[in-house]
């Protein structure tokens, strides 16, 4: 029972680094802050992999609770009406960190248009991981939403972060974005377009 003391402590040890991915590198648009991931700095660096699933088209959202940017519960049910960007993130995912400033750009050009983008960290720490990365960055048109059980990510369980679920103004889900996805490019374009006229 003692000798299993100090594996048990060393698998607990949360002062260490996180190791960074092999293919991280410096991102030109969200610097490097300890702890946190960065991205490549353009599609051209292949910052963006991602495939389309619509397997689960037609499905209701789901109506588990996540922290908004206060700390008060919502659900997707909260944003009934309109069309909805779920984007589930994690602050050590560098792909995660390579998308952010085009997803806030898309709020800023789409929001005026009824869309939400709902950025919900799936950090353990939720909004002590999340509100201080959006402090740091420069992302004005997202907010610090935060999953810290992982309700989300469990439910539409596709294994990789980013996860992106687009729905359309009635809450049905038209289709999942796995991987990082230029937000700017014309299928994203497509796609944002179909949720807009839902």
């Amino acid at each position: 029972m003692i000798l299993l003391l100090p594996v048990a402590l060393a698998a607990c040890d949360r002062q260490s680094r996180p190791q960074e991915q092999a293919n991280a590198a410096a991102s030109s648009e969200v610097p490097t802050t300890s702890g946190e991931a960065t991205g490549p700095a353009s599609a051209k660096d292949d910052a963006f992999d991602y495939r389309l699933d619509r397997s689960k088209a037609g499905a209701a959202a789901p109506d588990f609770a996540f922290l908004d940017p206060d700390g008060g519960e919502k659900t997707l049910r909260d944003f009934a009406g309109k069309p909805i960007i779920v984007n589930l993130w994690a602050t050590w995912c560098a792909p995660c960190v390579a998308e952010m400033p085009t997803l806030d750009r898309i709020a800023a050009t789409y929001g005026p248009k009824g869309l939400a983008v709902l950025t919900i960290s799936q950090d353990n720490q939720g909004l002590k991981a999340a509100k201080p990365f959006f402090d740091r960055h420069p992302l004005p048109h997202l907010k610090a939403w935060a999953d810290p059980e992982n309700q989300l990510g469990f439910h539409y369980a596709t294994g990789q972060l980013p996860t992106t679920i687009i729905y359309d103004a009635q809450g049905k889900e038209m289709v999942r974005v796995i991987g990082a996805m230029d937000w700017e490019g014309a299928e994203a374009k497509a796609l944002i377009d179909a949720a807009i006229q839902s």
